[in-house]
């Protein structure tokens, strides 16, 4: 019952994932902000919403904050696989030669965060907490904030860009931004809904399996609360926004940061790091080498793939190898 909880679970947010990427472009260009910001703003927030409820009723309702953790950590190191994904479609060229380079900026913070985390992890016996929340959280909150103002700004330099770009592509003119807002609220429901239930299944499968729940989080529930952000990266790919598809992976990974503070609020019990298995340090630090391998990727702009991915593509599916090997060494 539990593997037909979980199936029934992903078969949703596959669905709805599948309406995010169209309904999103549609907004993108309606407004004319952009497929850049709106990635990572708007369809990072969405796609990255059963981080953020996984997350919460992990730490409120089922008491397993190694899924939290794993679920967030986790979600971060495949959300820069999907990358690598998106490349072995990508034809001719590498899906880095046409992405726009202000994903620089949203990548660099997503190191910095998990730079956090990592220290977090580290330093968490000798820096005293504030009450019940780790002091790293209030780093998160802020970096978060700073990021989405920092990077909203850097899009309105580039307004007149976005502004030829939206006379040169209106593809959508059927369709309102109204009726678009309406069927994308409806998906992100449906996704959220679906991803309630995944911290008791995956508190479950961890028992049943004898995997243990830090490897459960890191890989399986990771896997399926990131199926949002692969469904709607290939979509997005599939119709031409490459900025789009680029922007929700790296948005997702500043917003699931976000996320883990939030998990530290509603966690009462005290810093949630501090109740967490250690061996989440080592998501972390695998994201921040992936994340740092996809940035050289960017601006190398590499014009041909040897192989069916670029170097880059190559070089984050080693480490995510490497990683899922780790993690399953030390469960």
């Amino acid at each position: 019952m539990l593997w037909i909880g979980f199936f029934i679970c992903t078969a949703l947010i596959v669905f709805s994932g599948t309406k995010l990427s169209k309904y999103g472009d549609i907004i993108a260009e309606k407004t004319g902000l952009g497929r850049t910001w709106i990635g990572v703003v708007l369809m990072a927030s969405v796609t990255s919403l059963p981080e953020l409820v996984t997350g919460i009723s992990s730490v409120t309702f089922a008491g397993v904050p190694d899924i939290a953790a794993g679920d967030v950590l986790g979600s971060c190191v495949f959300n820069i696989l999907i990358l690598a994904f998106l490349d072995a479609m990508h034809r001719p060229m590498p899906i880095s030669t046409k992405a726009h380079h202000g994903h620089l900026l949203s990548a660099a913070f997503g190191i910095l965060l998990l730079t956090i985390v990592s220290a977090g992890f580290i330093l968490e016996k000798k820096i005293s907490p504030l009450g019940s929340v780790g002091l790293y959280t209030i780093f998160f909150i802020a970096i978060y904030f700073i990021a989405m103002k920092l990077l909203y700004s850097y899009e309105k330099k580039q307004l007149a860009a976005f502004r030829k770009e939206r006379e040169e592509e209106l593809q959508y003119k059927e369709i309102s931004t109204k009726k678009a807002v309406l069927f994308y609220c409806l998906n992100a429901f449906v996704v959220i809904i679906a991803a309630i239930f995944l911290p008791k299944i995956g508190e479950g499968l961890a028992e049943i399996t004898g995997l243990g729940q830090t490897f459960v989080g890191n890989i399986l529930i990771a896997m399926s609360t990131s199926l949002p952000e692969i469904v709607v990266s290939v979509a997005a790919v599939r119709i031409g926004s490459v900025d789009l598809a680029i922007g929700n992976i790296f948005g997702s990974n500043i917003f699931n940061i976000f996320i883990l503070a939030l998990d530290d609020l509603f966690f009462i019990k005290g810093p949630l790091l501090s109740y967490v298995n250690p061996n989440h340090l080592l998501s972390a630090m695998s994201a921040i080498i992936m994340t740092s391998i996809a940035m050289i990727g960017l601006v190398y702009r590499a014009e041909k793939k040897r192989l069916i991915m670029a170097w880059d593509s190559l070089g984050i599916v080693a480490v995510y190898i490497l990683n899922l090997l780790f993690l399953y060494k030390l469960r």
